[in-house]
């Protein structure tokens, strides 16, 4: 039996810098005049409690002083997010992935999805982007009851896994706490280019990562160490 990678999709699987990250500054923006930086939107990341976009962008307006109910926050969210299917920002976002890198290391395990996305985002991406790879099972946001860093996903993973070895890769200190929870060795996306990349080597660290790499690309090594 092959061993199981779960992945968290944003930050791992996809490049959400101009797509779910832009989307939170644009939301921001709309409703206080001001867009948050990176940095500050990072900073939220790393406090760990926010995976959910919408109730970051929700929460960001709302601690600055204006009074803008959750449901508005999240519909203005999501139509600049999807769009109409032509212009939405979802379609800036680029798999990580180099051709070839996921279908090798498929030969040697098999792979599965836990994501703070609802699933048909997910599958949106995934039909876009990487067609011939094959994630099962597929959990997202409306698949659980108990959001990231509960570990309710993993969990569900492992019943339907007994004995078998299972990894979980994720960006956030919410995966890392996800994945510790459940028991499961977590592996770190820590991009360079993160505004915050030391304190996110940090945060991985002080949960005992089993690994950090920058992105997908370097999975590999992880497992010919």
């Amino acid at each position: 039996m092959k061993p199981l990678i779960v992945f968290d999709m944003d930050g791992v699987l996809v490049d959400v810098t101009e797509s779910y990250r832009e989307t939170i500054a644009k939301t921001v923006e709309h409703f206080t005049g001001v867009a948050p930086t990176r940095e500050q939107i990072q900073d939220f990341k790393n406090q760990g409690g926010w995976n959910n976009d919408w109730e970051l962008s929700h929460h960001i307006v709302n601690g600055v002083g204006f009074d803008v109910s959750f449901e508005t926050v999240k519909d203005h969210f999501q139509a600049i997010f999807l769009g109409d299917g032509t212009n939405g920002l979802i379609l800036r976002e680029h798999w990580v992935a180099r051709p070839g890198v996921l279908e090798t290391l498929a030969e040697n395990f098999d792979f599965a999805i836990f994501t703070g996305r609802p699933l048909s985002d997910a599958q949106f991406t995934l039909d876009r982007s990487a067609g011939a790879l094959e994630f099962d099972p597929i959990i997202g946001m409306y698949e659980v009851e108990h959001h990231k860093p509960h570990p309710e996903g993993l969990l569900r993973i492992l019943a339907q896994n007994p004995g078998r070895k299972i990894y979980y890769v994720g960006d956030t200190v919410d995966d890392a706490r996800c994945a510790h929870a459940a028991g499961v060795p977590f592996i770190g996306i820590a991009a360079p280019a993160n505004s915050r990349y030391m304190d996110l080597i940090f945060l991985f660290q002080e949960e005992n990562s089993f690994a950090i790499i920058d992105d997908i690309n370097f999975l590999h090594e992880v497992f010919t160490q």
